[in-house]
């Protein structure tokens, strides 16, 4: 079957109105964004189109090319980092559809530190003989021979989970000038506090699971692309494959986008806090802090045994995986078996919500070990 065209976004001005709209902070465009035309009696919000068929002869054709509830967070998202955004299941089907860009056999330039997930598919790929994979440490800067004869340059700024910063900007600069397709996991710094297809970046993937949404309540994912072409390629493993995200995951999604810029402040108000207390604790031996966003890393005295008793000792902070959302959370990273072992035993990632960052310290500082 032939690719069904994707649907035209709505307008981000006012039905009728010729003036076109002009550039705008990102915490108004989170707000404004993916919204219906305005009609008389028009909606405010997109509604949820729960629909698997449609009826013949317009644009979509069938419920695994396309949805109005997904197209409206596509159109929110793809504005807020200045490309075609299209959404998946989850963060992951995100991830392999973009991978299918690399062509059969062809080589991708990773981190050596990166999430877990995305470094264990790009090592079930290698071993199944599908692409090359050449681990390279890109926080220290990676020179253009080093990027030579690389098709994708997969990158995370900061990064998961010691919260390393790679210089994005040039780095993209060099992957375009080898020819490598350059690929940003964008989602602890959110368009908040970058934009990486603005910095020359060809795609910019999301967990929108984490900060996207907000309330840890559903599972999805987002791809961006800088052109129209390298957008329809992503579609169409979207369709192929049938990686489509839910209609209400996506409302959800795109309702709790609204809140973005609101909730990256507070968080990372309480994070730039917390960050600075935490260097002062006898119990911390290192804290990991970029000085933005909302994440934190911490090693902690003792051993395993000793750092998940301190995980499961907490009220106010949440013992569990994921990030992102309104509430605090923390975890021991390598408590999972794919986690690098470059990570500390004793590491714990800090996911700084949006509470009183006095009760969110009284918790943890109770529950730290004694020294």
């Amino acid at each position: 079957m032939s690719e069904t065209p994707r649907p035209a976004p709505p307008p981000d001005v006012p039905q009728g109105s010729s003036r076109r709209s002009p550039a705008r902070a990102p915490a108004t465009v989170a707000v404004t964004s993916g919204r219906p035309a305005r009609v008389p009696d028009g909606p405010l919000n997109a509604p949820i189109v729960m629909a698997s068929t449609y009826h013949a002869g317009g644009d979509v054709g069938y419920g695994r090319y396309g949805n109005p509830t997904w197209e409206m967070l596509e159109a929110a998202v793809g504005t807020l980092e200045g490309g075609t955004a299209t959404s998946f299941a989850s963060g992951m089907a995100a991830t392999a559809a973009v991978l299918e860009l690399v062509p059969p056999g062809g080589t991708v330039i990773a981190q050596e530190q990166a999430y877990y997930g995305t470094v264990s598919l790009l090592r079930d790929h290698e071993r199944n003989g599908r692409l090359k994979v050449r681990p390279v440490d890109l926080t220290a800067g990676a020179s253009r021979d080093a990027l030579a004869g690389a098709d994708m340059v997969w990158v995370e700024s900061p990064t998961n989970p010691l919260l390393l910063v790679v210089d994005v900007a040039q780095l993209m600069t060099d992957a375009r000038e080898v020819g490598a397709i350059g690929v940003v996991d964008n989602t602890f710094a959110t368009p908040i506090l970058r934009r990486p297809l603005a910095e020359g970046a060809a795609v910019v993937v999301h967990s929108a699971t984490k900060y996207l949404s907000g309330h840890s309540d559903l599972l999805l994912g987002l791809a961006v692309a800088d052109s129209p072409e390298v957008a329809q390629r992503i579609v169409a493993h979207r369709s192929h494959h049938g990686s489509v995200p839910g209609s209400f995951e996506a409302w959800l999604a795109l309702r709790g986008m609204r809140t973005l810029h609101v909730r990256m402040q507070q968080a990372q108000a309480n994070a730039a806090v917390l960050a600075a207390r935490l260097r002062g604790h006898p119990a911390v031996t290192a804290v990991h802090y970029p000085g933005s966003g909302a994440m934190v890393s911490i090693e902690v005295s003792g051993d395993a045994d000793i750092v998940d008793a301190m995980c499961a000792r907490t009220f106010v902070w949440v013992n569990a995986t994921s990030l992102g959302g309104v509430e605090s959370s923390l975890e021991r990273r390598r408590r999972w078996p794919g986690e690098s072992a470059a990570v500390p035993e004793t590491l714990v990632r800090l996911s700084v919500g949006i509470e009183d960052v006095d009760d969110l310290w009284a918790d943890l500082a109770a529950a730290l070990p004694a020294r």
